[in-house]
C-alpha cells in the first residue's frame, strides 16, 4: 500500500543527518529511503521551526503525535472502526477467536464498513501503533525456553476407542528459533 508510514527513529535520522550537513542524497542511500520523502519531513520540521535538539529530544511517541496531526484526518469509517480495536484485542487473546469472527460481527453491525482484507489491515496497523514489539537478541545456546501450551489435544485409541487427553510440550531456542514440540499423556 502505497504512502505507509516510516519508522520513527528513521525520521529522527533524516533530521539528524541533515542538520549535520548530509546531502539529500547520500541520507536517500545511506537510511533507503526515496529523496522526495526525505525532502518531505525535512520540509515538516522546518515549517514546526523545529531545531535537530528538539527532535532528538522527542520521544517516538511525540514524534508520531505530531505527524499524525499534521497528516489528513481520519474517515469516518476508520474511526468506527478503531473504537472496536481495544475490545477486538482482547477477544483475539481467548482461544478460538479469529480476526475473522470478529470482522463478521463487526460487519453485521457496519455493512457499510471494511471488508475482511482491509479490517485486518487496519487492525495490524492499530497494533503497531498501540504495542511497540521489543525485540530481544540472545547469544547462540545461552537461553531454552520451554513451556507446555495451555489447551490441551485429545486423541482416539483406534482399537479401544478411549480418548485420550494430550498435553502438548513446547521448546525453543533463543538465538536460532530452532522449535522443538512433542504431545504427551497427561
Amino acid at each position: 500500500m502505497a504512502n505507509k508510514q516510516i519508522d520513527m527513529r528513521k525520521i529522527k535520522q533524516v533530521f539528524k543527518l541533515y542538520s549535520e550537513g548530509v546531502s539529500k542524497r547520500k541520507i536517500s542511500l545511506q537510511l533507503g529511503l526515496s529523496r522526495n520523502t526525505i525532502t518531505k519531513y525535512i520540509d515538516f520540521f522546518n515549517r514546526y521551526h523545529l531545531t535537530s535538539y528538539e527532535v532528538s529530544a522527542m520521544t517516538l511517541e511525540e514524534l508520531n503525535r505530531l505527524l499524525k496531526t499534521d497528516q489528513k484526518g481520519k474517515s469516518q469509517q476508520l474511526l468506527t472502526l478503531e473504537k472496536y480495536f481495544p475490545s477486538f484485542d482482547k477477544e483475539l487473546r481467548k482461544t478460538g477467536v479469529t480476526k475473522e469472527l470478529l470482522w463478521q460481527e463487526y460487519f453485521a453491525k457496519h455493512p457499510d464498513g471494511y471488508r475482511l482484507s482491509q479490517f485486518r489491515y487496519w487492525y495490524r496497523e492499530w497494533v503497531k501503533e498501540v504495542s511497540p514489539v521489543m525485540h530481544f537478541t540472545h547469544k547462540a545456546g545461552d537461553k531454552l525456553f520451554i513451556d507446555f501450551t495451555g489447551k490441551k489435544l485429545s486423541i482416539v485409541d483406534r482399537y479401544t476407542g478411549e480418548i485420550q487427553e494430550l498435553e502438548v510440550f513446547v521448546c525453543v531456542l533463543g538465538s536460532s528459533q530452532y522449535t522443538y514440540v512433542e504431545a504427551c499423556e497427561s
